[in-house]
């Protein structure tokens, strides 16, 4: 295995130190100077001659083995600024040329979800995260990403997978904190029998959970799992999308919603469970899109229990956005003068392209894939939108993950 002196110049997309002879150095910072064993072009850090002011202490003891955090050795206002570039790095591949907003960055402590791997053993259960580039589960005792309640929940998830998980089998359990208790939806490669069906009620019912889902089946629901979109009461369904930080949620929401405040009729394309059709019928009247019903079955029932609150009508359809799209045509038909999309990493690329050709008067623009944002962004740029602003958000603290909304209008606004 060869050695090698490397110097640090710049942090890659996925966090990576970067040298200068272009090997990629985990756990570098830009001014480092290391000493790497080199195998196969993998760089793996024997030590330092050199440690750039950019290090910090980490605040977590996992950190290092456990792979949910890869960024807490890295300064806050230069890991921001990282984050942000990762946005307008992005938009500069796509020739688009503008300043950012600041980013809006979550408190530590402040996500809602998590997706805890649970393997129980002969001699216990191990409940974590998975170790970087591994199927190692790193069992946690500490997390400053989760809210301290969902770090208290990893022992109840521990109690309820020894009821009927096998040894030596791990599973994800995804878990979400909402106001009525934790919403556990459970994915595993095994089938279960009767008697775990049995054994997870019950213990469901002793430790209080809200509900109990393994492989998309509910097996208990004691209370519905309860959480607050702009003020509206949603019920999410089983494992459904949320926003994984509700402070970065809002100013989403504030964002899309001051941007399409003047439009009688909006069309919210990959709507989810409404957290931007709720608001947003405050405003105007919404078509809201989606291809889970699930999700669209929730937005509904939270829009008609909200009825008194002045809401204006939100009509959803169940429909893959990706292979059919809203053409420009029927957006004329339904008179849209505003659209949000918030589509999954693959972007909205079809969509875009029939956005690009309609008469839609503002677009706010969700993406949690920089890349994609980018390329969607420069199809309807090149269709006559002008980009009025892009803002960063990070919700995935300490990760290569970031978010943004971009705010077009047709024309020059």
């Amino acid at each position: 295995m060869a050695s090698q002196t490397l110097e640090i110049k710049s942090l890659g997309a996925l966090g990576d130190g970067i040298a200068a002879n272009g090997v990629f150095v985990p756990g570098a910072l830009p001014g480092d100077v290391v000493e790497a064993d080199m195998d196969n072009g993998r760089a793996t850090i024997s030590s330092w001659q050199i440690k750039s002011d950019l290090h910090v202490t980490p605040v977590c003891k996992h950190f290092g083995d456990c792979g949910g955090c890869k960024m807490q050795h890295l300064d806050m206002a230069a890991y921001s600024a990282w984050k942000a570039s990762l946005v307008s790095d992005a938009l500069a591949q796509e020739s688009i040329d503008i300043d950012l907003q600041p980013i809006v960055t979550c408190v530590p402590n402040s996500r809602r979800r998590a997706v805890f791997s649970v393997v129980v053993k002969d001699d216990g259960v191990d409940v974590g995260f998975q170790r970087a580039g591994s199927n190692h589960v790193v069992a946690i005792e500490e997390c400053h990403v989760i809210t301290p309640r969902l770090m208290k929940s990893s022992r109840l998830v521990g109690q309820l997978a020894k009821t009927f998980q096998p040894r030596g089998k791990t599973a994800s359990f995804t878990v979400l904190d909402s106001r009525t208790g934790f919403d556990v939806s459970i994915s595993a490669d095994y089938k279960l029998k009767d008697n775990d069906r049995r054994a997870i009620s019950a213990y469901a019912v002793k430790a209080k959970l809200a509900r109990v889902t393994v492989n998309g089946e509910t097996i208990i629901e004691n209370i519905r799992p309860m959480l607050s979109f702009s003020g509206f009461d949603v019920a999410p369904p089983p494992g459904g999308f949320v926003q994984a930080v509700q402070s970065v949620e809002e100013v989403m929401v504030e964002l899309v919603c001051n941007h399409l405040s003047k439009c009688k009729r909006i069309a919210d394309i990959f709507a989810g469970s409404g957290t931007f059709s709720l608001p947003l019928a405050r405003i105007g009247s919404v078509v809201a899109a989606e291809g889970e019903a699930a999700a669209l079955g929730a937005l509904d029932r939270a829009w008609r229990e909200a009825a008194g609150k002045g809401l204006k009508p939100v009509k959803t359809e169940k429909r893959d956005l990706h292979h059919r799209p809203f053409m420009a045509k029927e957006l004329e038909l339904m008179k849209t003068q505003g659209a949000v999309f918030d589509p999954p990493r693959a972007g909205a690329e079809m969509q875009a392209k029939e956005l690009a050709k309609s008469k839609v008067k503002r677009i706010a623009a969700v993406s949690c894939n920089p890349t994609t944002l980018a390329r969607d962004l420069r199809i309807l740029i090149d269709g006559g939108y002008t980009l009025q602003s892009v803002t960063p958000l990070d919700q995935f603290l300490w990760s290569p993950h970031v978010e943004a909304v971009a705010l077009l209008v047709r024309g020059k606004g």
